[in-house]
């Protein structure tokens, strides 16, 4: 902060909720891209706190609707269990009242399998109730070491990867390689590409690695799947302070301007093919309502030696997802006693 800082970026859902209170108070904005608190995306509640493209609770509906289109349709998930298993932190049991709402609403028995940080390499009792109830798919809502421990347990428990689906974070390439050619059919839901073949990460070949600047050792790793999320959400960022200099007319700017730049943020297809990211990723709108998007995401899968698109691109439940969210947001500042009444005024796209 003492140093001019313009914007936050936790990689933590953790460090993230911690960060929401202070946000308003350094005038410094947080991006908590894909993660983080979902009713954050409200931004009259929120004005400084960001979670493009979409929230966790886009990305759990999203799961839930691909697996409903495996049986027929939502309506066809009555009478089916689900299993959900995920690290039991804020972290994991954030998509929870979203997932319980949709058990309700379309009928499904939801089975979950916390995993306490100090069991993520030893799930062997997890695996056991896995067993006894035989869920119909699985959701994982994993990270770290938890990750590939979770497929390796359903392999050697014998359980279908094809109806094991992980979420944003559960989409290493060394969780998936943990298996091996069997762990083929695992899926994990993504709103950018994996590999190689676009302009921006051949750029980044060329100008950084191949000249001995990267810090990630291995040219092999460029492309993977999480690297490429790396690039994605520092995209994000420096198109916000471009968009919060174009907004002032200033080259140096301020927290309070690129907070500016992100709720006004939008990329079209015409400028991500500019900045070489034509395929990589969707067009993105921020609003000053809407600090998500809910934009559309996808799932890659697992060929036994990387990830490659599994589905078409699909929105997420919005209709259903949103009002929760909005429900969510009016709760927290509830709870958090003078919460401050939004006073930002809104930077129109």
């Amino acid at each position: 902060k003492s140093k001019g800082a313009l914007i936050y970026n936790p990689y933590s859902t953790g460090i993230t909720l911690q960060l929401i209170p202070k946000a308003s108070v350094d005038k410094i904005p947080v991006l908590s891209m894909a993660y983080g608190l979902s009713a954050s995306a409200v931004g009259e509640t929120f004005p400084w706190i960001f979670n493009p493209p979409a929230t966790y609770w886009d990305g759990a509906s999203a799961i839930l609707k691909y697996i409903g289109e495996q049986e027929g349709g939502l309506d066809k998930l009555k009478g089916k269990k689900i299993g959900y298993i995920y690290l039991d932190a804020g972290y994991g049991r954030e998509p929870i009242p979203l997932l319980d709402q949709l058990a309700t609403k379309y009928g499904f028995e939801l089975t979950k399998y916390p995993v306490p940080a100090n069991q993520m390499q030893n799930q062997s009792s997890q695996w056991l109730n896995v067993r006894r109830d035989n869920p119909d798919y699985m959701v994982m809502w994993g990270w770290g070491a938890m990750n590939p421990t979770v497929i390796k347990e359903a392999i050697r428990n014998a359980y279908p990867m094809d109806r094991l689906v992980g979420n944003f974070w559960a989409g290493g390439d060394d969780d998936a390689r943990a298996g091996g050619d069997e762990a083929k059919g695992y899926k994990t839901i993504a709103f950018h590409a994996a590999g190689a073949n676009f302009p921006v990460m051949q750029d980044i070949l060329k100008h950084v690695v191949d000249k001995g600047l990267s810090k990630v050792s291995g040219r092999e790793k460029v492309g993977e799947n999480l690297y490429n999320r790396g690039v994605y959400n520092s995209m994000l960022m420096v198109e916000a302070i471009r968009n919060a200099q174009r907004i002032t007319g200033n080259k140096q700017v301020t927290g309070e301007d690129v907070r500016r730049g992100m709720e006004s943020l939008t990329l079209s297809d015409a400028r991500l093919m500019e900045i070489g990211m034509e395929g990589f990723a969707g067009p993105v709108k921020i609003t000053c309502a809407d600090h998500s998007g809910a934009h559309k995401v996808f799932l890659l899968e697992w060929d036994g030696g990387k990830y490659v698109k599994g589905t078409d691109w699909m929105a997420p439940l919005a209709d259903f997802v949103r009002p929760l969210i909005d429900a969510a947001a009016k709760e927290y500042a509830t709870a958090n006693a003078s919460w401050p009444a939004r006073t930002e005024a809104c930077q129109a796209n």
